[in-house]
């Protein structure tokens, strides 16, 4: 005859049968069951966690690569400024030369506007261009003013207008050579929300522009894709005033240029003082009224 073994029944948990104490009693099958289904669920939370943890290297990864590329960008494009500011040739040379010459003159001058008869020429930026280009003229230059205009299109949203001065020089034989001089030309790139950066590449371009048709359109290149990437670091829409043709076309477009004659003699005699040169003194903070208000 065969032994007979005592059946443990394997139930669910019993929360009716309590103790003399008031504790719940656990059966076999409680603690048994209990232990393997918490053993089960761990290697799922330790997966989960595992996970998680990898999303987190991804992204930050990825956050420092950004960084990189970013960092890259504007040190890539701080460098071909510097570059492309450096370069210069004997016509830009002694075309800037006399342009400061001229501004020197004229900061420490009492000469009246023809605008304004009130003010002085230093403070109107259309009689500053008239002095400078008249001292141009005198001085054996073929100067201009110059009035760019440009209507809307599928290029450039905005229409608007430009004046400048430009010098042509005709000593080569070849082709003749624009050097296109801009008063406010820092201001022309300024933007109210810009960046660290990008004030940096700002704070590196000279007040007064004087320069070669060429070094100015890959000045407008490098400036136009630094503002552009600003705008977009910021997750802001960049103004048509800003794109890379509205800009090109203040000083590379179609322009209407006429050579001035010298100014009439109504103003009041310049006065014999010191000259400074234009390396000694900020053209904004002598010429406070030239600095034209700035647009995001």
């Amino acid at each position: 005859m065969d032994a007979e073994f005592p059946v443990i029944a394997i139930t669910a948990p019993n929360f009716n049968k309590m103790d003399k104490y008031g504790d719940v009693f656990l059966s076999f099958s409680d603690t048994v069951f209990g232990f393997w289904e918490d053993f089960h669920a761990l290697p799922e939370n330790s997966s989960s966690n595992s996970h998680d943890d990898g999303d987190n290297l991804v992204e930050e990864d990825e956050s420092l690569c950004s960084l990189e590329k970013n960092k890259a960008f504007w040190d890539e494009q701080y460098q071909l400024l510097q570059v492309t500011l450096r370069r210069t040739s004997s016509i830009e040379t002694r075309v800037r030369e006399a342009t400061k010459e001229a501004l020197s003159e004229l900061n420490i001058s009492d000469t009246q506007c023809i605008c304004h008869p009130t003010v002085v020429v230093k403070s109107c930026r259309n009689c500053m261009r008239r002095e400078i280009c008249d001292r141009l003229l005198n001085l054996g230059y073929n100067c201009a003013i110059c009035i760019s205009k440009w209507r809307s299109s599928s290029e450039i949203q905005l229409s608007g207008e430009h004046t400048y001065l430009e010098v042509m020089d005709n000593s080569n034989s070849k082709r003749e050579v624009k050097v296109v001089i801009e008063l406010n030309f820092r201001g022309e790139f300024e933007m109210v929300r810009a960046n660290e950066e990008y004030n940096k590449l700002i704070s590196r371009l000279p007040e007064v522009f004087v320069g070669k048709a060429e070094g100015l359109r890959v000045i407008i290149k490098i400036m136009c894709s630094a503002a552009k990437k600003c705008m977009k670091e910021k997750k802001m829409h960049i103004g048509p005033w800003r794109k890379h043709k509205y800009m090109q076309a203040k000083w590379l477009g179609i322009t209407d240029s006429s050579k001035t004659a010298p100014l009439p003699a109504i103003y009041s005699p310049r006065s014999q003082k010191p000259k400074a040169s234009m390396l000694t003194y900020d053209l904004v903070e002598n010429i406070p009224s030239l600095h034209c208000a700035v647009r995001c």
